[in-house]
Protein backbone atom coordinates (compact mmCIF):
# COMPACT_ATOMS: atom_id res chain seq x y z
CA UNK A 1 0.00 0.00 0.00
CA UNK A 2 1.07 3.56 -0.65
CA UNK A 3 1.14 6.50 1.73
CA UNK A 4 -1.94 7.67 3.58
CA UNK A 5 -4.26 10.20 1.95
CA UNK A 6 -6.85 12.32 3.73
CA UNK A 7 -10.12 13.32 2.10
CA UNK A 8 -13.18 15.28 3.17
CA UNK A 9 -16.55 13.87 2.30
CA UNK A 10 -19.72 11.97 3.13
CA UNK A 11 -20.58 8.29 3.36
CA UNK A 12 -23.30 7.72 0.77
CA UNK A 13 -23.61 3.96 1.25
CA UNK A 14 -22.28 1.25 3.57
CA UNK A 15 -22.55 -2.45 2.70
CA UNK A 16 -21.63 -5.29 5.08
CA UNK A 17 -18.75 -7.44 3.83
CA UNK A 18 -17.82 -10.70 5.49
CA UNK A 19 -18.35 -11.02 9.22
CA UNK A 20 -17.02 -7.71 10.49
CA UNK A 21 -16.14 -5.39 7.58
CA UNK A 22 -17.97 -2.82 5.51
CA UNK A 23 -17.56 -1.49 2.00
CA UNK A 24 -18.15 2.25 1.98
CA UNK A 25 -18.91 4.52 -0.92
CA UNK A 26 -17.61 7.99 -0.13
CA UNK A 27 -18.37 11.17 -2.02
CA UNK A 28 -15.25 13.22 -1.43
CA UNK A 29 -14.49 16.82 -2.20
CA UNK A 30 -11.03 16.04 -3.56
CA UNK A 31 -11.42 12.72 -5.42
CA UNK A 32 -15.10 12.42 -6.22
CA UNK A 33 -16.86 9.11 -5.60
CA UNK A 34 -14.60 6.37 -4.28
CA UNK A 35 -15.01 2.99 -2.57
CA UNK A 36 -13.16 2.12 0.60
CA UNK A 37 -13.10 -0.91 2.88
CA UNK A 38 -13.62 -0.28 6.59
CA UNK A 39 -12.09 -3.36 8.17
CA UNK A 40 -13.62 -4.42 11.45
CA UNK A 41 -16.16 -1.58 11.32
CA UNK A 42 -18.95 -3.88 12.51
CA UNK A 43 -17.16 -4.91 15.69
CA UNK A 44 -18.69 -3.31 18.82
CA UNK A 45 -15.35 -1.85 19.90
CA UNK A 46 -14.24 -0.63 16.48
CA UNK A 47 -13.17 3.03 16.23
CA UNK A 48 -14.92 3.05 12.85
CA UNK A 49 -18.24 1.76 14.17
CA UNK A 50 -20.06 5.11 14.22
CA UNK A 51 -18.31 6.62 11.20
CA UNK A 52 -18.96 3.79 8.74
CA UNK A 53 -22.62 4.69 8.15
CA UNK A 54 -24.60 6.67 5.57
CA UNK A 55 -24.93 10.44 6.13
CA UNK A 56 -21.67 10.69 8.10
CA UNK A 57 -19.73 13.76 7.02
CA UNK A 58 -16.13 14.28 7.98
CA UNK A 59 -12.47 13.59 7.33
CA UNK A 60 -11.31 10.13 6.28
CA UNK A 61 -7.71 8.96 6.25
CA UNK A 62 -7.21 6.17 3.73
CA UNK A 63 -4.60 3.77 2.49
CA UNK A 64 -4.58 3.95 -1.30
CA UNK A 65 -4.06 0.57 -2.90
CA UNK A 66 -3.74 -0.35 -6.54
CA UNK A 67 -7.45 -0.88 -7.03
CA UNK A 68 -9.13 0.21 -3.80
CA UNK A 69 -8.90 2.24 -0.62
CA UNK A 70 -8.90 1.11 3.00
CA UNK A 71 -10.08 3.36 5.81
CA UNK A 72 -7.39 3.92 8.42
CA UNK A 73 -9.06 6.64 10.50
CA UNK A 74 -12.24 8.70 10.43
CA UNK A 75 -13.00 12.01 12.11
CA UNK A 76 -16.73 12.73 11.66
CA UNK A 77 -18.01 16.28 11.95
CA UNK A 78 -21.72 15.47 11.44
CA UNK A 79 -23.66 12.23 11.79
CA UNK A 80 -27.21 13.44 10.99
CA UNK A 81 -28.57 10.89 13.46
CA UNK A 82 -31.61 13.16 13.95
CA UNK A 83 -32.81 12.15 10.49
CA UNK A 84 -33.56 8.66 11.76
CA UNK A 85 -36.40 10.16 13.81
CA UNK A 86 -37.88 12.00 10.83
CA UNK A 87 -40.62 10.32 8.81
CA UNK A 88 -40.57 10.52 5.86
CA UNK A 89 -37.52 12.81 6.05
CA UNK A 90 -35.09 9.92 6.43
CA UNK A 91 -36.20 8.51 3.07
CA UNK A 92 -35.78 11.86 1.36
CA UNK A 93 -32.27 11.81 2.81
CA UNK A 94 -31.56 8.37 1.39
CA UNK A 95 -32.86 9.54 -1.97
CA UNK A 96 -30.46 12.48 -1.88
CA UNK A 97 -27.60 10.04 -1.28
CA UNK A 98 -28.80 7.76 -4.09
CA UNK A 99 -28.98 10.64 -6.55
CA UNK A 100 -25.52 11.87 -5.53
CA UNK A 101 -24.24 8.33 -6.01
CA UNK A 102 -25.81 8.19 -9.48
CA UNK A 103 -24.03 11.33 -10.62
CA UNK A 104 -20.81 10.74 -8.70
CA UNK A 105 -17.61 9.92 -10.60
CA UNK A 106 -14.14 9.10 -9.37
CA UNK A 107 -11.47 11.72 -10.00
CA UNK A 108 -14.01 14.54 -10.37
CA UNK A 109 -14.04 17.47 -7.94
CA UNK A 110 -17.16 17.12 -5.81
CA UNK A 111 -16.88 20.12 -3.48
CA UNK A 112 -20.20 21.57 -4.60
CA UNK A 113 -22.10 18.29 -4.40
CA UNK A 114 -20.81 17.48 -0.92
CA UNK A 115 -21.73 20.98 0.24
CA UNK A 116 -25.15 20.65 -1.38
CA UNK A 117 -25.75 17.38 0.43
CA UNK A 118 -24.83 18.97 3.74
CA UNK A 119 -27.16 21.97 3.42
CA UNK A 120 -29.96 19.81 2.01
CA UNK A 121 -29.84 17.31 4.87
CA UNK A 122 -29.85 20.23 7.30
CA UNK A 123 -32.92 21.58 5.50
CA UNK A 124 -34.74 18.27 5.99
CA UNK A 125 -34.39 18.85 9.73
CA UNK A 126 -35.95 22.30 9.44
CA UNK A 127 -39.70 22.00 10.17
CA UNK A 128 -40.37 25.32 8.42
CA UNK A 129 -39.42 23.93 5.00
CA UNK A 130 -41.58 21.14 3.47
CA UNK A 131 -39.64 18.00 2.57
CA UNK A 132 -41.09 18.02 -0.94
CA UNK A 133 -39.77 21.54 -1.52
CA UNK A 134 -36.34 20.50 -0.22
CA UNK A 135 -36.41 17.61 -2.68
CA UNK A 136 -37.22 19.86 -5.65
CA UNK A 137 -34.51 22.34 -4.69
CA UNK A 138 -31.93 19.60 -4.17
CA UNK A 139 -32.73 17.85 -7.45
CA UNK A 140 -32.59 21.00 -9.53
CA UNK A 141 -29.44 22.41 -7.94
CA UNK A 142 -27.72 19.05 -8.41
CA UNK A 143 -28.63 19.18 -12.10
CA UNK A 144 -27.08 22.65 -12.22
CA UNK A 145 -23.87 21.38 -10.62
CA UNK A 146 -23.72 18.54 -13.13
CA UNK A 147 -24.33 20.92 -16.03
CA UNK A 148 -27.41 18.92 -17.04
CA UNK A 149 -30.19 21.31 -16.14
CA UNK A 150 -32.76 22.60 -18.66
CA UNK A 151 -32.64 26.06 -20.24
CA UNK A 152 -34.61 28.36 -17.93
CA UNK A 153 -33.28 31.78 -18.83
CA UNK A 154 -34.26 31.96 -22.49
CA UNK A 155 -36.35 30.21 -25.11
CA UNK A 156 -34.75 26.99 -26.34
CA UNK A 157 -36.00 27.73 -29.86
CA UNK A 158 -35.24 31.40 -30.45
CA UNK A 159 -33.20 32.47 -27.39
CA UNK A 160 -35.76 35.11 -26.50
CA UNK A 161 -35.80 36.08 -22.82
CA UNK A 162 -39.34 37.48 -22.67
CA UNK A 163 -42.71 35.73 -22.37
CA UNK A 164 -41.21 32.39 -21.31
CA UNK A 165 -44.56 30.85 -20.52
CA UNK A 166 -44.08 27.18 -21.43
CA UNK A 167 -41.74 24.30 -20.64
CA UNK A 168 -40.88 21.39 -22.91
CA UNK A 169 -39.42 18.23 -21.41
CA UNK A 170 -38.37 16.99 -24.85
CA UNK A 171 -36.63 20.25 -25.78
CA UNK A 172 -35.08 20.57 -22.31
CA UNK A 173 -36.22 24.04 -21.43
CA UNK A 174 -38.47 27.05 -21.58
CA UNK A 175 -40.36 28.01 -24.71
CA UNK A 176 -41.64 31.51 -25.37
CA UNK A 177 -45.15 32.40 -26.48
CA UNK A 178 -44.05 32.94 -30.11
CA UNK A 179 -42.47 29.47 -30.37
CA UNK A 180 -45.28 27.52 -28.76
CA UNK A 181 -45.81 25.47 -31.94
CA UNK A 182 -42.30 24.00 -31.83
CA UNK A 183 -43.11 21.19 -29.38
CA UNK A 184 -46.12 19.01 -28.65
CA UNK A 185 -45.40 18.48 -24.97
CA UNK A 186 -45.60 22.06 -23.74
CA UNK A 187 -46.84 22.72 -20.23
CA UNK A 188 -47.69 26.16 -18.90
CA UNK A 189 -45.23 27.54 -16.37
CA UNK A 190 -46.30 30.30 -14.02
CA UNK A 191 -43.87 33.20 -13.67
CA UNK A 192 -43.40 32.36 -9.98
CA UNK A 193 -42.27 28.84 -10.86
CA UNK A 194 -39.81 30.10 -13.48
CA UNK A 195 -38.42 32.67 -11.06
CA UNK A 196 -38.00 29.96 -8.41
CA UNK A 197 -36.07 27.77 -10.84
CA UNK A 198 -33.78 30.67 -11.74
CA UNK A 199 -33.26 31.46 -8.07
CA UNK A 200 -32.36 27.84 -7.24
CA UNK A 201 -29.88 27.78 -10.12
CA UNK A 202 -28.01 30.94 -9.17
CA UNK A 203 -28.29 31.68 -5.44
CA UNK A 204 -25.26 30.92 -3.19
CA UNK A 205 -25.62 27.63 -1.34
CA UNK A 206 -25.82 29.41 2.00
CA UNK A 207 -29.12 31.00 0.87
CA UNK A 208 -30.53 28.01 -1.00
CA UNK A 209 -33.00 27.04 1.71
CA UNK A 210 -33.98 30.45 3.00
CA UNK A 211 -37.30 30.70 1.18
CA UNK A 212 -40.65 28.99 0.89
CA UNK A 213 -43.35 29.13 -1.79
CA UNK A 214 -47.11 28.68 -1.93
CA UNK A 215 -48.54 25.18 -2.11
CA UNK A 216 -49.54 25.80 -5.72
CA UNK A 217 -46.05 26.82 -6.76
CA UNK A 218 -44.52 23.95 -4.78
CA UNK A 219 -46.68 21.39 -6.58
CA UNK A 220 -45.97 22.85 -10.02
CA UNK A 221 -42.25 23.10 -9.27
CA UNK A 222 -42.15 19.53 -8.02
CA UNK A 223 -43.99 18.16 -11.04
CA UNK A 224 -41.67 19.90 -13.49
CA UNK A 225 -38.42 19.01 -11.71
CA UNK A 226 -39.33 15.45 -10.74
CA UNK A 227 -40.44 14.65 -14.29
CA UNK A 228 -37.25 16.10 -15.71
CA UNK A 229 -35.06 14.07 -13.37
CA UNK A 230 -37.04 10.90 -14.06
CA UNK A 231 -36.76 11.32 -17.82
CA UNK A 232 -33.04 12.06 -17.72
CA UNK A 233 -31.78 9.37 -15.35
CA UNK A 234 -31.49 5.66 -16.06
CA UNK A 235 -32.09 4.25 -12.60
CA UNK A 236 -34.98 3.35 -10.33
CA UNK A 237 -34.27 4.80 -6.91
CA UNK A 238 -35.32 2.50 -4.07
CA UNK A 239 -35.92 5.36 -1.65
CA UNK A 240 -38.36 6.98 -4.09
CA UNK A 241 -40.33 3.74 -4.27
CA UNK A 242 -40.61 3.77 -0.46
CA UNK A 243 -41.71 7.41 -0.51
CA UNK A 244 -44.41 6.60 -3.07
CA UNK A 245 -45.70 3.76 -0.91
CA UNK A 246 -45.77 6.00 2.13
CA UNK A 247 -47.71 8.69 0.28
CA UNK A 248 -50.25 6.10 -0.92
CA UNK A 249 -50.71 4.89 2.65
CA UNK A 250 -51.30 8.46 3.82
Amino acid sequence: MSDLVTVQGMVISAIPVGEYDKRLVLLTRERGKISAFAKGARRPNSPLLAAANPFVLGSFTLYEGRSSYTVNQAAPSHYFTELAQEQPGIYFGFYFLELADYYGREGVDAHETVNLLYVSLKALLNPKIPDELVRSIYEFRLLVIQGEYPQIFQCVSCSREEELTYFSQSLHGMVCHNCRQTASDLSYVDESVRYTLQYIATVPLAKLYTFTVSDKVQRALGKLVHTYVQRNTEKRFKSLEILKLMSQMD
